[in-house]
């Protein structure tokens, strides 16, 4: 993968640059004058980071870039704000105050729901085992500026890392979160789109399994809330009860 810069950075940007390529095993080239398909043909690589000060942009074969925006996540957040209800928030009984584990974080949309669900008290650590999805994600929540401060303070309080969610619920004490959280969906979108091809070339498509379901029910204190598509079986097979269904359906499990 390369790594490079817009066409006239700052020191800055080229010293970030040089330091995610280190982080994600990526080679950083300067930009110079070079268009980016230049720079992809010159050096016989498709998948390219810009390193730009509002964020990171991912391309690889796909006719647009990955990158960081809140998306419907917003437009949830806004409902919340006025007072209305989130399935996801009632399920899983998400309150200030809580802590949540997002295990499979994606592009961040639950964990900004989560984050503003807990408020400033809270803490929402969300878990992508994808690299370069992590780092592109976890900038975008350091710089992305809505219109309203408290859902930017809630997006700057979600702490993204990269890793395997298992081995992170593994190393966790008995009951230490409120939330253990997981979005399979993620994995196989309902939904095709051109602008979400990048991230399908980078989505972990792994299937969860029970010791990880085992160490998530031993963790949470309130709630193990799993989001699959309706139907799909995975429910009856992880011990989930459905708890609300539409297009997409939710499980839970209440630990005891």
């Amino acid at each position: 993968m390369i790594v490079t810069t817009p066409q006239k950075p700052s020191p800055e940007l080229v010293k970030a640059a040089q330091h995610l390529s280190e982080e994600l095993g990526g080679r950083f080239v300067l930009r110079r004058q070079e268009t980016l398909t230049g720079l992809r043909k010159k050096h016989g690589d498709e998948s390219l980071l810009v390193v730009d000060p509002q964020g990171l942009r991912y391309y690889d074969n796909a006719e647009q870039p990955l990158y960081f925006h809140p998306s419907m996540a917003y437009v949830r957040v806004k409902r919340l704000r006025k007072g209305e209800r989130d399935p996801l928030v009632d399920i899983s009984g998400c309150e200030h105050g809580d802590t949540i584990v997002d295990c499979t974080a994606g592009l961040g949309s639950d964990a900004l729901v989560f984050a503003y669900a807990s408020g400033p008290s809270g803490r929402v650590i969300a878990i992508e085992s994808e690299p370069v999805l992590c780092a592109v994600v976890r900038e975008g929540l350091k710089t992305y500026v809505t219109a309203h401060e408290d859902v930017n303070a809630a997006m700057r309080r979600i702490e993204m890392r990269a890793g395997n969610h298992r081995a992170f619920l593994e190393q966790l004490p008995d009951k230490s979160v409120d939330i253990v959280y997981f979005d399979p969906m993620f994995r196989q979108p309902v939904h095709e789109s051109s602008a979400l091809a990048p991230l399908r070339s980078l989505a972990n498509r792994d299937a969860l399994d029970e010791e990880t379901i085992r160490q998530a029910v031993r963790v949470a204190r309130k709630s193990v809330v799993m989001k699959e598509h309706a139907g799909s079986g995975e429910f009856e097979r992880l011990g989930f009860d459905c708890a609300h269904v539409n297009k997409i359906a939710y499980g839970v499990i209440k630990p005891t």
